[in-house]
């Protein structure tokens, strides 16, 4: 994950150094960790995996195959990985960095993904309660996504995360679906960065590479590597980060 927001140029401040809202990780286990591979830590509160004005909590259960497969079922999600919590916790984080504070990024922001200040807690124990809308798959990325604008965001950018990192993977093993043009060869020293294409291409790109991922997973009895569909309005969220980002990379370079 950290890679990752190399690559796309982004913006990391130690906790060391910003110690309010600077970032750090943190790892616990918590009375529920009932896995034969984690101890709990009697008398802790119950460990909830998230973000706080930049420290990332990840419960101890999430390293364990076996604990994150129950939770999974539990939750019923299709996908549910520790790279992908790291990749959603993050979102919040550069939310914070990167919109709260711009007026014009904000507006824009919430013409997408609506009003952030709406009641997280409300929202919270709706969805828990309620489950996701019945028609979510029509505007949203994920069963997740309609509980708040602000996790509707982060799971937004974990997504374009997975695409940037999966298609740099596949460009440098050559993997070039069938009806996507190979990029021009710039030689052997040029750098890849899939988020330095235009996002109509980036977006077909990723297209046909997760149907192809898709495809050869169940050529082999497994579940799709890429369980999501992209519907019209989960894609304008993507390229307003796919944006944001481009626009970040060229006041840090």
């Amino acid at each position: 994950m950290l890679y990752g927001l190399y690559q796309l140029n982004l913006p990391i401040v130690s906790r060391k150094y910003n110690p309010q809202q600077g970032l750090a990780f943190r790892f616990l286990a918590d009375t529920r960790s009932d896995s034969e591979f984690l101890d709990p830590i009697h008398g802790r509160d119950a460990v909830v995996t998230g973000h706080d004005n930049g420290l990332i909590t990840i419960n101890l259960a999430e390293v364990d195959d076996v604990a994150r497969a129950r939770l999974r079922e539990q939750m019923q999600e299709r996908y549910r990985t520790l790279l992908g919590h790291f990749r959603h916790e993050i979102g919040h984080y550069y939310w914070a960095r990167l919109i709260r504070d711009d007026a014009q990024r904000l507006s824009k922001f919430r013409e997408l993904f609506g009003d952030e200040q709406r009641d997280y807690q409300g929202a919270l124990a709706l969805h828990y309660s309620n489950g996701p809308p019945a028609d979510w798959q029509r505007y949203y990325i994920s069963p997740y996504a309609p509980m708040h604008p602000r996790e509707d965001w982060a799971e937004c950018w974990a997504h374009y995360m997975h695409m940037i990192d999966t298609l740099e993977t596949a460009h440098y093993f050559g993997v070039v679906p069938a009806g996507v043009s190979e990029l021009p060869d710039e030689g052997d020293n040029a750098h890849f960065n899939p988020a330095h294409e235009a996002f109509p291409a980036l977006l077909e790109r990723w297209v046909q590479l997760s149907v192809a991922m898709n495809a050869i997973n169940r050529s082999m009895g497994l579940p799709d590597a890429y369980p999501f569909v992209l519907p019209s309005s989960a894609q304008y969220k993507l390229e307003f980060i796919h944006r944001l980002i481009a626009e970040q990379a060229s006041v840090s370079r």
